[in-house]
């Protein structure tokens, strides 16, 4: 089923604009406006609102990610939001503004966040295993976490995991096993130990390097990584969720690996792409995803 999510009623978060190659966001009291290379219709608030934002990410000269921020007097470089579900999953996040426009968070995963702590608490287990690879700042790790899972939280960059601690400790929630790793070396190892967990969780980059410089380019290595984490689910208890942010990297190219790697879950899965709406109304796409469960 072809599925399109977004985000539910956020308190601390909006998308208040996005256009020419722009996004312009809330975090909290704070609003920030950075690059989206997605946005390329015309803005819909005026300049002026845009002028209000208290940081503005200016992109290196020939680069993509790297910049730098123009900072307003009276704005930390660091605070923290809220996030708080009906379904009763509550977390809390430290946002920083780093030099690759990146803030920590990336808010249109809630729904994503919501899945991963519902099927978590509907695992048969008794304390079900879920491993979050590309795990970055936690918040899914925490999700599946505060659901009552025993978490493996695997990201190749020790300064993020140090970051994923921190949101851990300010969401009141321990426990977590932290791994500083290259996810493909990791997961082969354990399908040679025979490991099995009823929750796996991927976020890849699309192009990325492990703690000792091995290479992640992911149309080379996402077909092998699904085949391995075939292996790694309880054939009779588990969910799956993979999201993918990478322009030009269709939700069809997905349905093709998912449907011949998992060929059971072919009428259990949701498949589709990710957005944010604005006050415009106007629907931001951030990537595409695939998530089933038994």
């Amino acid at each position: 089923m072809y599925t399109f999510l977004t985000t539910s009623p956020w308190a601390d978060y909006e998308l208040l604009d996005a256009g020419n190659f722009e996004k312009l966001e809330r975090f909290g009291q704070h609003i920030l406006a950075r690059p989206e290379p997605q946005a390329i219709w015309d803005p819909h608030l005026p300049a002026s609102e845009w002028q209000r934002a208290n940081a503005i990410f200016t992109r290196e000269k020939g680069s993509q990610e790297r910049g730098q921020w123009k900072i307003k007097p009276g704005t930390p470089e660091q605070w923290h939001i809220n996030y708080e579900r009906p379904d009763g999953l509550k977390l809390r996040f430290r946002l920083g503004m780093s030099s690759f426009k990146h803030v920590g968070l990336f808010p249109e995963q809630d729904p994503n966040w919501q899945f991963i702590y519902n099927e978590t608490r509907r695992r048969k287990a008794a304390q079900p295993r879920v491993l979050n690879l590309f795990a970055y700042t936690g918040a899914a790790t925490l999700a599946a976490r505060a659901a009552g899972a025993d978490v493996t939280h695997l990201d190749s960059v020790k300064q993020v995991n140090f970051w994923a601690r921190d949101n851990m400790e300010a969401s009141g929630i321990d426990g977590v096993r932290w791994l500083v790793e290259d996810a493909m070396k990791y997961v082969k190892r354990e399908v040679k130990r025979g490991s099995k967990y009823q929750g796996l969780i991927l976020d890849p980059p699309a192009y990325g390097r492990g703690p000792n410089g091995e290479k992640w380019q992911l149309e080379d290595e996402l077909n092998e990584m699904l085949k391995l984490c075939q292996q790694l689910l309880d054939p009779e208890d588990h969910f799956f969720l993979v999201n993918l942010y990478s322009l030009g990297f269709s939700a069809l190219i997905l349905d093709n690996l998912v449907s011949e790697i998992f060929p059971t879950m072919r009428d259990k899965r949701e498949i589709g792409e990710i957005y944010l709406h604005d006050a415009g109304a106007r629907k931001l796409p951030l990537g595409t995803f695939c998530r089933f469960a038994t």
